[in-house]
C-alpha cells in the first residue's frame, strides 16, 4: 500500500504520495498539486525539490557519506583511477579488465580533434578564459560528428561518450595554451589519460614534460573526486538542458557554462585567493574568522548546500595535497595557513554550530597549486573531472520513460495590468 501525507488547504484535504528512495531519503510526490489544488510549491534554490529519481550518486550530508552507483568515495579514491571511475558512473558497473583496457584505448583513438576545429581557437582573443573556449569548443564538436547527435542506441552513446570525455583535456590544453601564447601540443597516444593531458599543457617543443608519478596520482584523484556529486548547479543544468532533446554536447556545453560561477568551480580559486591575502600579511587566520563571524568577509572553502558534517572528499583532498607536497619536496606556505585557518574554525563555537566545515574546494586548490596549474585553469580541471558525471546524467534522463522536459513554474510578482502608453503620452 502506497504511503501518503496529508495537506489541508482552505480546509480541503489532499493525498499527496510519498515516494522512499534505496536508503530511506524520503519525497512527496506533488506532480498532480497544481491540477488537483491550484498551488504549486515555493522552494527558491530548489533546496526541497527532487526533479528526478537517480540511480547513480548517493550524498548524505549529515553523515557526510558520497557513494559512486553504490561504491564508498575513500574506496573508490584509493583503489581506482579516473578511468574507471568514469565508466562506473556511466555504464553502473565496475569496469572488468577487459572492458577497461577497451575504454582505454577508446580514449587514445579519439584524443584528437579535426583540425578545422583546432583552428577554431584562432577566433578568441589572447588572454580569453579557458572556460569560455572549452564550453564554445565542446559545443561546436557536435557540428563535426552530426551522426551522434540523434542517439538512438547504447553504441552511438559509448561513442559520443568516449569523443568527449577524451576530447574534453585536448580542448582544456589548448584553451590553456591558447591564453597563455604556447604552441598546441598534440596528444600523445602512449600516454595515459591523466599524463597525456599534463605533457598537452606543459611540453613544449623538442622538450616534452614528464611528470612524475604522484603528480600523475594527484591528478587522477582530483578528477575522480570531481566526478560526480549528485543534482548540482551544474549537473541540473546538464539534465534540464538534455530535457529538451538537445543532444549530448550542446547538454554537457552548459554545464560547463553553470561551473564557471564563483559558487560552483570557480569556488577552489576563491579559496586561493583567500590564503594569498593571507600569507601577504593583509589578514590574519583569526582576523578572517572574526569577519566571516560578523558578516563582514566571505569565508571561502567552508560550509556546503548538502554537507553539514566535514565533506568526505575534503577528507582525502587534505591528506592528498599533504602528501603530494612531501613528495615532491615543496614547501607551500598557504597550506600551512589553510591548516592553521581549519583548525581554528573547528575550534570555534561559531562555526561548529552552524556546521560549517571544510569542503571540496578548501584543499583541491593547493593540489593544483603544486601541479603548476594556474587559477585561471580551475574550474577547467573541475569541469575535465565533472563530465563523466554530466555524460551518465543526461543519458539517465535521456533513457527515462515519460520524462518531460524541465518547466519550473513561479510566483508572479509584478504589475497585474496596464494599458500600454503611447510615446507622446509618456
Amino acid at each position: 500500500m502506497t504511503k501518503t501525507a496529508q495537506l489541508i488547504i482552505d480546509g480541503k484535504t489532499f493525498e499527496l504520495p510519498i515516494i522512499e528512495g534505496a536508503l530511506g531519503d524520503r519525497g512527496l510526490d506533488i506532480t498532480k498539486l497544481r491540477s488537483q489544488t491550484g498551488c504549486i510549491t515555493y522552494d527558491p534554490g530548489y533546496m526541497n525539490t527532487g526533479p528526478c529519481k537517480s540511480a547513480i550518486t548517493f550524498v548524505d550530508g549529515e553523515q557526510g557519506i558520497l557513494r559512486y552507483r553504490g561504491y564508498p568515495i575513500d574506496q573508490i579514491a584509493s583503489r581506482g583511477s579516473f578511468t574507471e571511475t568514469a565508466w562506473l558512473l556511466i555504464f553502473g558497473e565496475l569496469p572488468t579488465r577487459e572492458q577497461l583496457s577497451r575504454f582505454s584505448a577508446g580514449l587514445c583513438a579519439e584524443e584528437l580533434l579535426h583540425e578545422d576545429l583546432r583552428h577554431h581557437f584562432e577566433g578568441f582573443p589572447p588572454g580569453g578564459h579557458p572556460m569560455a573556449m572549452l564550453s564554445a569548443v565542446v559545443n561546436s564538436m557536435g557540428c563535426y560528428h552530426p551522426d551522434l547527435l540523434e542517439i538512438e542506441s547504447k553504441g552511438e552513446f559509448y561513442l559520443a561518450a568516449s569523443k568527449i570525455i577524451s576530447k574534453v583535456r585536448t580542448i582544456a590544453a589548448f584553451s590553456y595554451r591558447k591564453s597563455m601564447g604556447l604552441p598546441f601540443m598534440y596528444p600523445n597516444p602512449a600516454l595515459s589519460y591523466c599524463r597525456n593531458f599534463l605533457h598537452m599543457m606543459f611540453s613544449i617543443p623538442h622538450k616534452h614534460y614528464d611528470p612524475s608519478p604522484e603528480a600523475v596520482r594527484a591528478l587522477s584523484l582530483f578528477l575522480t573526486l570531481h566526478a560526480d556529486h549528485e543534482q548540482n548547479c551544474s549537473t541540473s543544468t546538464v539534465r534540464m538542458v538534455g530535457s529538451s532533446q538537445a543532444n549530448l554536447f550542446a547538454s554537457v556545453s552548459a554545464g560547463i557554462c553553470a561551473l564557471w560561477g564563483r559558487l560552483h568551480g570557480g569556488a577552489n580559486a576563491g579559496v586561493m585567493e583567500m590564503l594569498e591575502q593571507i600569507s601577504e600579511g593583509k589578514r590574519t587566520p583569526r582576523e578572517v574568522l572574526e569577519l566571516a563571524k560578523q558578516k563582514k568577509f566571505r569565508l571561502m572553502g567552508f560550509g556546503h548546500r548538502i554537507y553539514k558534517s566535514y565533506d568526505p572528499r575534503a577528507v582525502i583532498l587534505k591528506q592528498a595535497a599533504h602528501d603530494l607536497l612531501t613528495k615532491l619536496g615543496k614547501l607551500d606556505r598557504l597550506m600551512d595557513i589553510a591548516m592553521e585557518l581549519e583548525a581554528l574554525a573547528l575550534a570555534d563555537p561559531y562555526f561548529a554550530e552552524r556546521k560549517l566545515y571544510p569542503n571540496v574546494d578548501f584543499y583541491s586548490g593547493l593540489i593544483l597549486r603544486a601541479l603548476n596549474i594556474p587559477m585561471q585553469m580551475f574550474p577547467v580541471m573541475f569541469a575535465i573531472g565533472r563530465m563523466p558525471g554530466w555524460i551518465a546524467h543526461w543519458y539517465e534522463e535521456h533513457q527515462q520513460h515519460g520524462s518531460k522536459i524541465h518547466r519550473p513554474r513561479q510566483i508572479f510578482t509584478g504589475q497585474v495590468l496596464r494599458d500600454y502608453v503611447p510615446f507622446d503620452e509618456r
